[in-house]
Order: structure tokens, then sequence, then C-alpha cells
């Protein structure tokens, strides 16, 4: 499970529209499995179809984590016109196996979240919203 707070489902929906038609993407940071906090991240791809984060804006997410005491939990991106599901791209590409995937389809209007095995073995989490 993952606990989001329905602000920031709210940003992650906003970042979405502003972003569209390419994906947006970002991290979610807190404790355990608590979100507190967003940061919205350059898709440096500039795709509809797939997205990757900026090396630099990375580290700089993990340093505003660390000063406020908080992890990288999860990695978020929206799909403007698929569904909310780990697409074989974002399969093949989840390294982390220790974060959770958070995804939010603008077109079917919904938000999922996974985890993925080093093995590449998606399971879907629920999502509480706080």
């Amino acid at each position: 499970m993952i606990k989001i707070p329905r602000e920031v489902i709210d940003r992650i929906i906003l970042h979405g529209n502003v972003e569209a038609p390419i994906e947006a993407c970002g991290y979610l940071a807190g404790r355990g499995e608590e979100v507190r906090v967003l940061v919205p991240m350059t898709n440096a791809e500039n795709s509809d179809a797939h997205y990757s984060f900026d090396p630099e804006e990375q580290f700089a997410a993990l340093d505003k984590a660390k000063a406020e005491d908080l992890e990288l939990i999860a990695a978020y991106h929206t799909h403007p016109i698929t569904p909310a599901r780990m697409s074989d791209e974002d399969i093949h590409l989840a390294y982390d196996t220790e974060i959770v995937y958070v995804i939010y389809s603008l077109k079917f209007n919904n938000l999922r979240a996974f985890r993925i095995n080093g093995e590449k073995q998606v399971r879907e989490i629920t999502i509480e919203v706080v």
C-alpha cells in the first residue's frame, strides 16, 4: 500500500495536464508508505510514450528529500492517452525495485500504483487517499 494525500494527487493531475501531450514525471517523497511531498521533474525525453529524469534534477530531488528528512519512495508519471498501467517500456526501464511506480492516466482519469521486482514482475498495490 501507498498513502497519498489528496492534494498531492491533485498536483500530479495538474502537472499531467500542464505537460500534455508529453508524459509528466517526478518523485513522491515521504516516510515508509506515506507520501508527504511531490517533487515535479522535467521529462528529459520530451515524449508522449516514455519519460526519463534529468540527472541533475534527480540529485536535487534527493537533496531536497534529505533536507526535509524524507526519502524518495515513489516515482510518478502520466499517460496522456493510455490507461494507468505499467507499459512494456515502463517495465523495461523500471530499475529501482525499492520504490513504488505511480501512474495517472489523463484520458481515463485514474491513478494506480505498482511495485516491480528484479525479475520484472509487476504487482499492483493499493493507493489509500489520505
